[in-house]
């Protein structure tokens, strides 16, 4: 098979492994939203102002270890013989997170509670992952995927410490309207 063969294969398998969810497909959503977030972050950094630039340095770690972790997971997914998404375009195409231009121009408060709610949004993927990848018995995965739940509900509550919140305020608000 030449390149633009088995690019067409992937895109084939892609589909099919959407609509049978395996922990390769719902890992390409969780290194998308990794992507994304990376890109949010670095416009919360770039744009807070006032005191929250008090915290420019914590986000920068933050956004270092998600670099680290998307590619770590990249490996990984590779190891297990995965395709990985590659191009802008996937990674728009299966994050769940959304990006605007506007959220610069937000409170501080909104700028960092909207980081705490992709957190949380990105654990929802986590956790499914972890269940596939459990039930398909690749237990590398199972092991990073359950240490990058707990990083992520780490930096939601740092987050939201940054805006004077408490660990779960204003989630599970939001969890009982939905």
């Amino acid at each position: 098979m030449n390149a633009a063969e088995k690019y067409q294969a992937e895109l084939v398998q892609s589909e099919k492994d959407h609509h049978t969810p395996t922990a390769g497909a719902m890992s390409g959503h969780i290194l998308a939203n990794l992507f994304i977030q990376r890109n949010k972050l670095r416009q919360a950094n770039y744009y807070l102002k006032g005191t929250a630039k008090g915290v420019s340095s914590q986000i920068a770690d933050t956004i270092k270890k998600e670099d680290e972790l998307f590619d770590r997971l990249n490996r990984l997914l590779l190891d297990e013989g995965e395709v990985i998404p590659t191009t802008t375009a996937e990674f728009t195409r299966y994050t769940m997170l959304e990006e605007s231009g506007q959220l610069k121009y937000e409170t501080t408060e909104n700028i960092l509670f909207t980081a705490v709610q992709d957190f949380n949004t990105q654990n929802l993927f986590v956790t499914r992952g972890i269940k596939l990848a459990e039930k398909e018995e690749k237990f590398a995965l199972v092991v990073f995927l359950q240490a990058l739940y707990g990083w992520l509900k780490a930096q939601s509550r740092l987050f939201q410490s940054f805006i004077g919140h408490d660990a779960l305020e204003g989630l599970l608000e939001e969890d009982e309207e939905d």
